[in-house]
C-alpha cells in the first residue's frame, strides 16, 4: 500500500489541511483529510472492473467547513444521541449542547468532525497507516477529562478499509467513536439506495421515540421491516407505516449485534445488484446504526457537481448503543481514567455475482 499527501486548503485561521491518498496494489483508493478525520472518497471496482467513488462528500474544504452533514467524519466524543443533552457520571451531571432538537448529537456544536487532527504516516505490523491524533481538552463541549484520541486508517491488499480507534483520558468520561461515511455502492452520484440489499447480523434493535431517541426498549426484528437477517432490499421497508419507521423518518436505528463479546466479527453486508459491488462490515462494537439518509434534502454542488437528494446514501455506524448512560442495561460507554478505549471497524469491498 502507498500513502501520498497533498494540500487540501487552509482553515479560516490559516492552518493547512492535508489530504492523504491510500492506494493498494489492486488500485483501490481512499482519500482522507485531517479535518474531521474525514473519508472524502472510496474508489472501488464493480463486476466489470470499472472503478467508482462510493462515498458521498465534497470536492473542497470550504464545503466541509460550512455545509456539515457529517460526510465521512469521525464523530465523537460521543457518537449518536444523548437525551436532553445530559448524562450523569460519578454523581455529577453534565449538560451538553442540544444540537438535534432536544438531543445532543455526535459530540455537540464542535465535535470531532469539526476539528483539525494531526496527521502522520506510520508503520504498524509492516503496513503503512495514516495516524490522526487529537487532544480533546477537559471541558471541551462540557465533557470531563483530557482525552487523547488516535484514529488509524489503513488499506489492506484484500480491499479492506481498516479503522482503529484508541483513546485515553485523565478523568472518568464517556467515549463512543464512530465513522459517519455515507455509502452508495452504485456510485456516490447515482441516485437513491433503495435497491441496495442489506444484511445485519442482529436479531433485535433499540426502539426510538418521535425524536429518534432510544426508549430503552429492545425489540425483536422478526415480522417487522427491521428484519435484515438475510440480504433484503432496503426500499420496501422505507415505505412501511410501522411506528418505528415513522418515528425515524425511515431507518435511523441501532441494531443490537448478535456478537456482544467485543471480538472482531461481521456486523453487516451491503450489496448493490446492478454493479455487483459488495461491502462487508466487521466491528468490535456491540451496535450498528443503520441510517438511510433521511435528512438529505437536495444538497447541491457536492462532489463532481452531484446533488444529494433524500436517501442518496446510507450509513452503517459501529458504536455503543445511543443514550446508553440513561439505560443501564445497555453496554456502557464509560471510560475510566487511565484505561484505554479500543475499537476496530473494517469496511471490506468486493464484487458478488
Amino acid at each position: 500500500m502507498v500513502i501520498t499527501k497533498r494540500n487540501f486548503g487552509k482553515m479560516e485561521d490559516g492552518r493547512d489541511v492535508d489530504i492523504f491518498k491510500l492506494t493498494n496494489a489492486k488500485g483501490l483508493e481512499v482519500e482522507i483529510i485531517n479535518y474531521g478525520a474525514i473519508v472524502v472518497s472510496i474508489s472501488v471496482p464493480d463486476s466489470k472492473g470499472e472503478f467508482k467513488d462510493v462515498a458521498l462528500g465534497f470536492d473542497d474544504l470550504d464545503s466541509y467547513l460550512h455545509r456539515n452533514m457529517f460526510f465521512g467524519a469521525v464523530v465523537g466524543r460521543h457518537a449518536n444521541r444523548i437525551g436532553d443533552g445530559v448524562f450523569e457520571l460519578n454523581e455529577v451531571k453534565y449538560q451538553l449542547a442540544k444540537n438535534d432538537g432536544p438531543n445532543h448529537l455526535h459530540g455537540g456544536t464542535v465535535g470531532f468532525d469539526k476539528v483539525l487532527w494531526d496527521g502522520e504516516i506510520i508503520k504498524k505490523e509492516g503496513r503503512d497507516c495514516l495516524q490522526l491524533s487529537y487532544l480533546s481538552k477537559d471541558g471541551e463541549e462540557n465533557y470531563p477529562g483530557n482525552l487523547e484520541v488516535k484514529v488509524l486508517y489503513s488499506l489492506s491488499e484484500e480491499n479492506e478499509l481498516i479503522i482503529e480507534y484508541n483513546a485515553v483520558s485523565d478523568k472518568d468520561t464517556v467515549v463512543n467513536l464512530s465513522n459517519h461515511s455515507y455509502f452508495n455502492l452504485l456510485g456516490h452520484d447515482a441516485g437513491d439506495i433503495n435497491c441496495h440489499e442489506l444484511k445485519l447480523y442482529a436479531d433485535s434493535f433499540t426502539a426510538v421515540d418521535e425524536n429518534c431517541l432510544t426508549t430503552g426498549e429492545i425489540l425483536d426484528v422478526k415480522g417487522t421491516p427491521f428484519d435484515f437477517t438475510v440480504l433484503t432490499p432496503i426500499g420496501p421497508g422505507l415505505d412501511s407505516q410501522h411506528e418505528q419507521i415513522l418515528n425515524g423518518g425511515g431507518y435511523d436505528h441501532n441494531w443490537v449485534l448478535n456478537n456482544q463479546e467485543g471480538k472482531l466479527e461481521k456486523a453487516a453486508e451491503l450489496y448493490e445488484p446492478t454493479s455487483g459491488r459488495f461491502m462487508e462490515v466487521y466491528t468490535t462494537k456491540p451496535g450498528i446504526q443503520f441510517y438511510s439518509g433521511n435528512f438529505l434534502d437536495g444538497l447541491e454542488n457536492c462532489k463532481d457537481g452531484a446533488v444529494y437528494n433524500k436517501r442518496s446514501g446510507l450509513c452503517l455506524e459501529t458504536q455503543f448503543f445511543p443514550n446508553a448512560m440513561e439505560h443501564k442495561h445497555f453496554p456502557s460507554p464509560i471510560l475510566k481514567a487511565g484505561e484505554e478505549y479500543n475499537h476496530t471497524t473494517i469496511y471490506k469491498f468486493s464484487v458478488k455475482k
